[in-house]
């Protein structure tokens, strides 16, 4: 879900963050969707809310996105107990019309292949901690991040920003040879979740 940049002088922003940490599938969870969590599932607001990325390469930095997704906290006795999420990935959008062109080809999220993106957690820890499957560009791995959950009789919100490495994923291109990419990119996540 992930790419943008920042000016050399600068540094890349995905540098400050923590980093998410990613393993491979074990053999027995391999084809296997996570178990259903324990409680109710509230749908997100996808208008309260974003899945935004940043980037950065050798001149400069770029912020962007996604439009259009699906997803769902599960909350049993005013905890969260897991989530799932389906992003359109066609729907990513860029600070660049002729960058977010570019991000939809195989150089990057390759939407005519790949056209979603998925994430279905398996544990969330009592620090907010998130863990789970993601299926990105045809490669699916276990990406684990902190994260900051509230619960309230309203709504749940989940917050995190992390760095994640986009060749774990597949989006190998480098750039130009005089403005290459960095490959560490900086997520964003600010969602919410009205009880019901």
């Amino acid at each position: 879900m992930f790419l943008a940049l920042m000016f050399a002088c600068s540094g890349n922003p995905a540098e400050q963050a923590p980093a998410a940490t990613v393993e491979e599938v074990a053999t027995e969870e391999a084809g296997e969707a996570p178990a259903a969590p324990a409680g109710d599932a509230w749908a997100v607001d996808a208008s309260a809310s974003k899945i935004d990325f940043v980037g950065a390469k050798v001149t400069g930095s770029h912020d962007g996105g996604f439009n259009t997704y699906e997803g769902k906290l599960y909350v049993d006795a005013g905890k969260a107990t897991g989530t799932e999420f389906t992003i359109d990935t066609a729907s990513v959008w860029s600070d660049a019309d002729k960058l977010t062109s570019h991000l939809k080809d195989e150089d990057f999220f390759f939407i005519e292949q790949f056209p979603s993106a998925t994430f279905k957690s398996t544990s969330i820890g009592e620090d907010g901690t998130v863990k789970g499957i993601l299926d990105f560009r045809g490669v699916s791995a276990v990406l684990e991040f902190p994260a900051t959950i509230s619960v309230t009789e309203e709504a749940a919100t989940l917050k995190a920003e992390f760095s994640m490495n986009r060749k774990d994923w597949g989006v190998e291109y480098s750039g130009k040879a005089d403005n290459l990419i960095e490959d560490l990119v900086l997520i964003k996540l600010d969602l919410t979740f009205p009880k019901g």
